[in-house]
């Protein structure tokens, strides 16, 4: 199902109003917050560099393209907030690292490692990859490995 550009933009603003009322539930929000939203949509028709699903991307997705979307962002939220609160994140994997690796907000252990091993194949410098990419994956990879 398509969504109108204007129904996307409400669904977006909601999400932001969502964030706060997660994030700063128990506390008073700052004055300008930095919010996970800002670096996930943008309700600007020309969209700006570095936001992950420009509004133009997201009304192209499917359904279950947007799904995902929103599910990546809620879990960044979440991670967001876990962390702010000096909460446990044990069992929680950051969405910002799976992100790098391609991997949804969900990802299993398993699949990590799969994906880490395609990615290393690419990147690896002694395979004429890129050396700098290679280190990032491997950073990523570890931290989200470790136990």
């Amino acid at each position: 199902m398509s969504l109108s550009q204007d129904s996307l933009k409400r669904k977006l603003r909601q999400l932001k109003r969502l964030e706060f009322a997660i994030r700063f539930k128990d506390r008073p929000a700052p004055e300008n917050p930095c919010l996970v939203w800002d670096s996930y949509f943008s309700t600007k028709r020309a969209d700006a560099p570095g936001i992950k699903y420009p509004l133009a991307r997201l009304s192209q997705l499917d359904e279950a393209g947007r799904q995902r979307a929103f599910e990546d962002y809620c879990a960044s939220v979440y991670f967001q907030y876990f962390t702010e609160n000096g909460l446990t994140t044990m069992g929680l994997l950051d969405p910002q690292l799976l992100a790098l690796l391609g991997l949804p907000a969900y990802a299993s252990v398993a699949e990590i490692k799969k994906r880490y091993r395609e990615l290393a194949k690419r990147y690896h410098p002694d395979h004429g990859g890129n050396k700098e990419k290679f280190i990032e994956l491997l950073n990523a990879y570890e931290t989200l490995t470790q136990d």
